[in-house]
């Protein structure tokens, strides 16, 4: 740095030149923290309608920004949905400004820096502006690109989609992969749980339409093998509905990571509501496993084997008569996934076989 006229008053008067440094080295930090925070992005993902299945990246790089700051990022598709769950909200930024994160595709996206205290919202009819933990806003179109194709998959006479994107679904982030979802040769659906690119990827299928009250039965060939942190689920789900809970009803086989636990329940969400929950154990071999939903009412059995007519007593059965949603958008759903895979480092391969869907009205 060049010295100053000022720099050359005090050494002419005695004034030492440490003493000097440390009035450069204050008046530095003085404009150092009057820099004003502002956020830019960098790479954005194609616009798109969005849903849960479309996955891309984001990227930017922030200035001003304080050590404790974080980003915020958020996906428009309807209205603004957190990036990229709302049990992950946060995006680091790293030692060179930048930050990077994915996210679900939407028509446009924006990224916040905020303070350490902020909490965001995990959906939003407007974006919040500057203030109250908001330092600074970028807002972008998402760049046009061609619409994404999905991988649909036929399985007992309907069409279902198959599962790309991630998901939050057990508590962390789950890789998916449209290759570990296939029918055999007997019309039998697989799901699996793999190694794909240095990563466990998961499996998934939805329906492509909603069915609304009736009985969902599910014949699995087998869960009793599966690991203790492998998950298979059979639940409904409502993509676009703004509750909370998206209409869910869940059959789920696992025993969440506890070896010696029941190894299936059954969840009207939300799961956290004792009432709600109704565990028990599935034995090895065939299992079939049915929702009945009516009007304020949902029943859930098991039973041993395909075979569920008259007089064939269930192995478990539960009925449930509070908070029972209505139908509105909501589609079935099959998933294989791990229950908090950073608790489970040995990764054991997983595959189960649903042998059969069927939907009665």
């Amino acid at each position: 740095m060049a010295i100053q006229e000022w720099q050359i008053r005090f050494l002419r008067r005695g004034v030492p030149a440490i003493l000097i440094a440390g009035v450069m080295l204050l008046a530095g930090c003085r404009l150092q923290k009057t820099e004003q925070p502002s956020i830019r992005i960098t790479r954005l993902p194609a616009a798109d309608a969005g849903g849960p299945d479309k996955t891309g990246y984001i990227e930017g790089e922030v200035a001003g920004a304080r050590p404790e700051d974080r980003v915020v990022l958020y996906a428009h598709s309807g209205v603004w949905w957190v990036q990229p769950f709302a049990a992950e909200p946060l995006t680091t930024i790293l030692a060179d400004r930048t930050w990077k994160n994915s996210t679900h595709l939407g028509t446009d996206y924006a990224a916040l820096l905020v303070d350490a205290n902020y909490h965001p919202q995990a959906r939003a009819v407007e974006l919040p502006g500057v203030g109250n933990g908001v330092r600074a806003i970028a807002i972008l179109p998402g760049r046009p690109a061609a619409p994404i194709p999905a991988k649909t998959l036929h399985f007992s006479g309907f069409d279902w989609k198959v599962r790309a994107a991630s998901s939050d679904r057990g508590g962390e982030s789950n890789a998916y992969s449209t290759d570990n979802a296939w029918t055999d040769e007997r019309g039998a659906l697989h799901l699996r749980m793999m190694e794909k690119d240095g990563k466990r990827a998961c499996a998934e299928i939805g329906l492509t339409r909603s069915l609304g009250y009736g009985t969902y039965r599910f014949v699995v060939e087998d869960s009793a093998h599966l690991g203790p942190s492998a998950v298979v689920g059979m639940f409904t789900w409502d993509d676009i509905r703004s509750q909370e809970f998206r209409n869910e009803l869940d059959i789920e086989l696992s025993r969440w990571g506890n070896a010696q636990s029941d190894n299936a329940q059954y969840v009207v969400q939300p799961f956290y509501v004792p009432e709600n929950v109704a565990r028990f154990a599935v034995p090895p071999g065939v299992m079939t496993h049915t929702i009945r939903w009516e009007p304020n009412r949902v029943t859930f059995s098991s039973y041993r084997g395909t075979d569920t007519g008259y007089g064939v007593k269930p192995l478990s059965e539960h009925t449930f008569t509070s908070g029972i949603p209505s139908p509105a958008s909501e589609t079935v759903h099959i998933n294989l996934y791990e229950f908090h895979p950073s608790r489970n480092q040995s990764h054991p391969l997983s595959e189960v076989v649903i042998l059969r869907f069927d939907y009665l009205p």
